[in-house]
């Protein structure tokens, strides 16, 4: 038996398993804990990869799996984090005192915060589009799905450790959360090319973009703390669509 192929399929399921639990922190409104192992699960999603081509052990099966974990880790829980947060914020202005509850079985819930699981079906879809398209080996078309994973969770723990008021208001407003929402879920499906972080060659000529993010993003981390993480990724896109504008304008 070679044990060796095996290594990065563990690490994908430690993946799946951090996603797991941080499914169940989420349904139980521990946003904090949940947070935590989302940011664990994507570490092992980084180090499956580079532990198969470390090893020279990637196949079909790697690739599947790791998809079905990101599914969990990046899919299902920012879905359930943005449906508890639609519900615990309930600032809809003269609409909130008219707001009708649906009741499964017990389970009472409003019908908008059905919309904060649009991340879940777009997480699912990209996911799906990923495995079949050739394209995106060197680079990412949409914004991936751990990258919409982290933007959500940091909504919560912005909103418990934050005193800004104005992000405060932000992020207790159901508009703004129903906006994210929705453009998340467009992000990760659009046709928009975004630059990966994986080093071929370590040349600043060759890699300007690409140190300009990290060291600008570990600024930000230092200063910012959570506030950070959804500037980082909203750079993060900017910064590729300038990078692509500047190449078409190349040609």
């Amino acid at each position: 038996m070679n044990i060796k192929k095996h290594i990065p399929n563990l690490i994908t399921l430690g993946n799946l398993f951090c996603g797991t639990i941080a499914t169940i922190l989420a349904v139980e409104g521990n946003f904090v804990l949940a947070g935590l192992f989302v940011v664990i699960g994507i570490l092992f999603d980084f180090f499956d990869g580079f532990a198969a081509r470390l090893l020279n052990v990637t196949g079909e099966l790697g690739k599947q799996l790791d998809s079905l974990a990101d599914m969990v880790t990046s899919g299902v829980v920012p879905g359930i984090i943005m449906f508890n947060l639609l519900s615990t914020n309930n600032k809809f202005g003269s609409f909130s005192e008219s707001t009708e509850f649906m009741s499964w079985s017990g389970f009472q819930f409003e019908p908008i915060q059905i919309l904060g699981l649009l991340l879940t079906l777009g997480a699912c879809y990209r996911l799906a589009k990923f495995n079949i398209d050739t394209r995106q080996s060197d680079s990412f078309i949409g914004l991936p799905t751990p990258a919409m994973s982290l933007f959500v969770i940091s909504l919560p723990l912005i909103q418990e450790y934050s005193n800004i008021e104005f992000v405060q208001n932000l992020i207790t407003n159901n508009y703004f959360l129903i906006a994210i929402t929705i453009l998340l879920t467009y992000l990760m499906n659009a046709e928009i090319p975004l630059f990966s972080l994986k080093f071929k060659e370590y040349s600043v000529k060759n890699n300007l973009m690409k140190y300009l993010f990290l060291v600008t993003s570990l600024l930000m981390i230092i200063f910012l703390h959570y506030i950070s993480i959804p500037l980082i990724i909203i750079i993060y896109v900017v910064l590729s669509i300038i990078s692509n504008d500047g190449k078409k304008s190349e040609i």
